[in-house]
């Protein structure tokens, strides 16, 4: 079984190195600029920076607007029934095989092995296009970091700086463990779930627009 697992693994297609490369290029970008960059972005952002008087409440709202862009590039640039169905497939292959092998159906067992490089080949096809969309997602998400990042330093008065958090008080401009700034991880548990559910939500409205479309071109 690791044989045949080995056999099927494929090497990381070009694209999705060159696109991890691309993302590292521009996060070095970015912070070697974010000064500039911040200061520039917060000529529009400063509408929701309350002048630093609610820094909690201004990093949910840069939490929303950087999912809410990412969300929409990628769906602009996808195709969301063509995910669904990879996705379906995958869950279905995934299924059949545990089902296999529970009853211990070696006939079944090897004519789904025989069929796998496939589902593997689709897979790895479904996320070679993510990650070829990663790169158009970072210029319009990163550049959102070097403005919390201005934000932090230069709008948020010092004493309040401190906010409450459930394991306690925190400073903002502290580092965790010495090397990730507070900030960065609050902004992370206070974005990631708003940002699921909202990812979810302008997934499922896309996904309903390009079927509309697809049984509109149909008729």
């Amino acid at each position: 079984m690791r044989e045949m697992q080995a056999q099927n693994m494929q090497p990381m297609p070009m694209s999705t190195m060159f696109g991890m490369l691309a993302v590292l290029v521009i996060m070095m970008v970015v912070m070697m600029f974010r000064e500039p960059i911040g200061s520039a972005l917060n000529v529009v952002f400063c509408v929701v920076d309350f002048g630093g008087d609610y820094p909690v409440l201004t990093l949910v709202i840069a939490g929303l607007i950087m999912i809410t862009l990412s969300t929409l590039v990628r769906g602009l640039l996808s195709d969301p029934v063509e995910q669904a169905k990879t996705q379906h497939i995958q869950s279905e292959f995934n299924a059949e095989m545990r089902k296999a092998r529970t009853e211990n159906n070696l006939f079944k067992l090897k004519k789904l092995q025989e069929i796998q490089p496939q589902m593997m080949q689709a897979s790895m096809a479904q996320s070679t296009k993510m990650m070829k969309l990663m790169p158009v997602t970072m210029i319009f998400v990163i550049p959102i970091y070097a403005w919390i990042w201005y934000f932090v330093s230069n709008t948020v008065p010092t004493e309040l700086l401190d906010i409450s958090m459930p394991w306690g008080t925190t400073n903002l401009n502290d580092t965790l463990l010495n090397f990730m700034p507070n900030w960065i991880v609050i902004y992370t548990l206070i974005s990631l779930p708003i940002g699921q559910m909202e990812n979810k939500l302008i997934n499922y409205f896309m996904f309903k627009k390009r079927l509309a479309k697809m049984d509109a071109g149909a008729a």
